[in-house]
């Protein structure tokens, strides 16, 4: 811990992003925030007038396209809903349980394996592979810190200003070699999928790789704020049909995307998520934060 705060004191950006975090800098209006955070992050003057960049309209669509409909997409339970009308109810990933509080949780009622997430925020999720093994105390700890944030402070992501936090529990899932499900992610701009890309090792030593493929399955020669694998990963079988589902789930969205998995030969939603690393992830070559910008039609918003 002092390590970490040491090196935060060497980079005054950090110390400012830290202290962005108090409650105090909720009076900040959205814009503000946000052309602070911009400027911090991406080290660049953000263009809300006329924004060409990926991340510049991700930003302008937090502040400008903000539909009822997206707090429920977002919401990891309330969304399901919305998968079982449009595409099925067989392509969820079996739901076991959702609750309030950490209090409800039977944990003897649940399998020896199985993942626990909660519904209003991102990249919080807790996956027991040995029940045995659960630190109860650490987790009531971790869970209650979930059901606490409010993660539209974070980045002022509107869509998750409403949500009534709860957690919700999901069968543990493995792909076809026995390890953790790869995630195919597909980008979709107006309804139409451009691009998708697959993330990777996430719990490797050498830490996370992302390889973006075009439609027809070609490497494209980018990173963004991860390293690529370095390797061809093999398209997934169910390839077409995701980009299909994924067109359906994402119609009349200017821009969302759309995460898919697949166990065994079988198909699973994973969620919707309308701003990846919140619009503050550099690419490399800088090029494509523009090309990819260039996709999403601000136009078409009413």
């Amino acid at each position: 811990m002092v390590k970490k705060v040491l090196k935060a004191l060497k980079n005054p950006k950090l110390v400012i992003l830290y202290v962005l975090g108090f409650k105090i800098f909720r009076l900040i209006p959205d814009p503000v925030f946000l052309r602070i955070k911009y400027k911090l992050i991406i080290n660049n003057r953000l263009n809300l007038d006329e924004p060409k960049t990926f991340n510049e309209k991700l930003q302008w669509l937090k502040l400008y396209d903000r539909k009822d409909r997206y707090t429920y997409l977002v919401d990891k339970y309330e969304v399901r809903k919305y998968i079982a009308k449009t595409i099925g109810e067989e392509y969820l990933i079996p739901l076991l349980g959702v609750y309030n509080s950490f209090e409800e949780i039977d944990f003897n009622a649940l399998p020896n394996q199985f993942v626990l997430k909660p519904n209003h925020t991102s990249g919080d999720v807790y996956i027991c592979k040995d029940k045995s093994k659960i630190d109860y105390v650490s987790l009531k700890k971790e869970v209650n810190q979930w059901l606490k944030r409010r993660y539209y402070w974070v980045h002022r992501e509107w869509c998750y200003k409403n949500i009534k936090p709860r957690i919700i529990c999901e069968k543990y899932m493995v792909d076809e070699s026995g390890v953790e499900l790869k995630d195919y992610k597909f980008l979709s701009f107006n309804g139409k999928i451009k691009c998708s890309f697959v993330c990777l090792n996430r719990n490797s030593s050498s830490g996370l790789n992302v390889d973006f493929y075009d439609v027809d399955w070609n490497p494209m020669p980018f990173e963004r704020h991860y390293p690529r694998s370095g390797t061809i990963i093999s398209k997934p079988k169910n390839y077409e049909k995701m980009i299909n589902f994924a067109e359906k789930l994402s119609k009349d969205i200017p821009f969302v995307r759309v995460d898919f998995y697949e166990s065994n030969g079988q198909l699973f939603f994973g969620e919707l998520t309308f701003y990846p690393g919140s619009g503050f992830e550099e690419f490399t070559p800088e090029s494509y934060d523009y090309k990819l910008g260039s996709w999403i039609n601000l136009s078409l918003i009413k």
